[in-house]
């Protein structure tokens, strides 16, 4: 199901290499001339994590035993180089390079480019590296081996065209074992099937780790057969959904988003408008870290807009229009699948602006902005305000209740919860999501549910108790310009309502006796309104858990609406 999603992505996308090619990041060019003498380095990286990339011959898939790449490779195989151990155990690997070298040449030996790369290899590994040594890159070089981008290739100097990447040098006929009668599980075809899969590298995982593999000798081999003969995948099909999948994961791409250590990728089936928006909608609302840029929201309402345009017929998509997610994980040598969602497009933006309404909630700020985005959302129920800081398993479960309409995980609501009590504040984010997951949590509960902004026919005892703190709190504020009721008692005052709202009132008292007359009986009407609504036997001794969100969901509705009265009166 996954690797056919996979192969219809590859086939759609049109602009992807064709069958035997990659496109490789390659950091480092040795120049060398056309007696195959060493020159010089050639940096091609872009930055500290990336290089330029080549189209390339795929790479080959790699078990215990050396293989080489065509033309290309890391410093073991081209120059039997490693940080990590003598030349002399590096030099099995070195051989089979130049075996692959010679192997090349043997096939185009009046070509100029291979012949000066042949003459390189007429010698020693040790000579090279002490050529090579004297360059100025070399200690730049040897401290970043193990980078992603470690990858070497040759230029002929005055070319303008690496060696990998001349098309006259690259056969692209396949090769390799054939098991008669293989039965490719992605096409449902006939063909030559793969021994090994293509690497398929995630943030976090080896450099070999793949999304398919069997390890030898290991209780997965079956019927007499080894490695990918126990699954067989055609070498067409194998080609086109790890091409596909190293496309999603590029460093640009604008298909996946990261949480923790954890990669989700999301492509739509199809070429339809309503398509295309999606995925860069969704790439909006998920796909950038609150660090990335200033305002981490500034396209929330066009991602809005877009996915209820989608969910109501506006932009129309095709019947047939399916959206993908895929959630990976690193997992030792192999890739963990950690979630996989196939829905219909239409089906998927109403779930999606399901949680637009969901988190919706009043905001009386001059430059009010959005606050759905996941990172923004788990940033604020951490204590470094990162949303890398969360726990672990927090982020999988709030994009499973995104992208399937499920309750917001309890993790979300009591870390919230946590942060809230820890500094005494309840901001925007935090009263969503309290607001987003009770609603959902009780879809199907008597209890009410809570309002996008103040709610004056709500009777929850949690919910008056935290409008009639924010009422005490204000007279404070209005009357000495100070929060000391909220920094002493708020915890007190969710939590057991009966044990501090009698010291607070009192206190108001005397904050009252402070403000002038009209204020005094607004704030009075205001406090005796709220105490009404409460139950005969007076403040509760305890509120559940529950309870208390709908005390801060309170709170903040009745501070909100003290900013809102303020702007009506401005603007008559």
């Amino acid at each position: 199901m996954i690797l056919k999603a996979l192969y219809d992505y590859y086939h759609r996308s049109g602009e992807l290499p064709t069958m035997g090619m990659e496109l490789k990041e390659i950091g480092f060019i040795i120049v060398i001339d056309k007696c195959g003498n060493f020159l010089r380095f050639e940096d091609r990286r872009i930055d500290k994590k990336s290089a330029q990339k080549f189209l390339v011959k795929k790479s080959v898939g790699r078990s215990s035993a050396p293989v080489a790449n065509y033309l290309y490779d890391n410093s073991q195989y081209v120059f039997g180089y490693s940080d990590k151990g003598d030349m002399e155990s590096m030099r099995k690997y070195f051989d089979t390079f130049k075996a692959k070298v010679e192997e090349i040449y043997n096939m185009f030996s009046d070509n100029e480019t291979i012949q000066a790369v042949y003459a390189f290899y007429q010698q020693e590994p040790s000579d090279m590296v002490e050529a090579m040594q004297n360059d100025s890159l070399w200690d730049d070089i040897n401290k970043n081996l193990n980078k992603k981008y470690s990858t070497f290739s040759f230029l002929i100097d005055g070319d303008t065209e690496i060696v990998a990447s001349k098309r006259e040098l690259i056969n692209l006929e396949t090769s390799g074992n054939y098991v008669d009668g293989s039965l490719c599980l992605v096409v449902g075809k006939h063909a030559k099937a793969v021994e090994i899969t293509t690497a398929t590298m995630i943030p976090g995982s080896q450099a070999t780790a793949k999304l398919v593999a069997f390890q030898v000798n290991s209780g997965y081999d079956s019927y007499g057969k080894s490695k990918g003969y126990n699954a067989p995948i055609s070498e067409e099909a194998e080609f086109a959904y790890t091409t596909a999948l190293n496309h999603l994961l590029r460093s640009d791409s604008h298909n996946k988003f990261m949480v923790g250590s954890r990669t989700f990728l999301f492509w739509a089936s199809s070429h339809s408008e309503a398509a295309k928006e999606s995925e860069d909608s969704l790439f909006a609302l998920l796909g950038r870290a609150e660090e990335d840029y200033d305002d981490p929201n500034k396209r929330i309402k066009l991602v809005r807009d877009t996915f209820m345009s989608i969910y109501t017929g506006k932009l129309v998509a095709n019947k047939d229009d399916k959206f993908f997610i895929l959630g990976l994980a690193p997992n030792s040598a192999r890739i963990a699948v950690v979630y996989w969602n196939e829905l219909p497009l239409r089906e998927f933006a109403g779930l999606i602006s399901k949680h637009f309404m969901d988190m919706e909630i009043v905001d009386t700020r001059k430059d009010k902005k959005p606050y759905v985005g996941l990172h923004y959302i788990l940033g604020n129920v951490t204590l470094g305000g990162k949303s890398s800081d969360a726990t672990p398993n927090l982020p999988d479960a709030v994009v499973k209740s995104i992208f399937q309409g499920l309750p917001y995980p309890a993790s979300l609501f009591q870390a919230c919860i946590r942060r809230i009590r820890a500094e005494q504040s309840v901001n925007i984010v935090r009263a969503a999501i309290i607001k987003a997951y009770l609603n959902r949590l009780n879809d199907n509960n008597q209890n009410k549910k809570l309002d996008i902004m103040l709610d004056k026919e709500n009777q929850n005892q949690g919910y008056l108790c935290g409008r009639l703190f924010a009422v005490l709190g204000k007279i404070q504020e209005d009357a000495n310009g100070i929060h000391s009721i909220r920094e002493r008692y708020m915890n007190a005052a969710s939590a057991t309502p009966a044990t501090v709202f009698a010291t607070i009132l009192n206190l108001s008292t005397h904050h009252l006796e402070k403000l002038n007359e009209g204020k005094q009986v607004f704030y009075e009407k205001l406090k005796q309104e709220i105490i009404s609504k409460l139950d005969a036997d007076g403040f509760p001794a305890h509120l559940d858990l529950q309870d208390q969100g709908r005390f801060f969901v309170g709170y903040y509705h009745q501070r909100q609406e003290f900013f809102i009265g303020k702007e009506n009166k401005e603007t008559e």
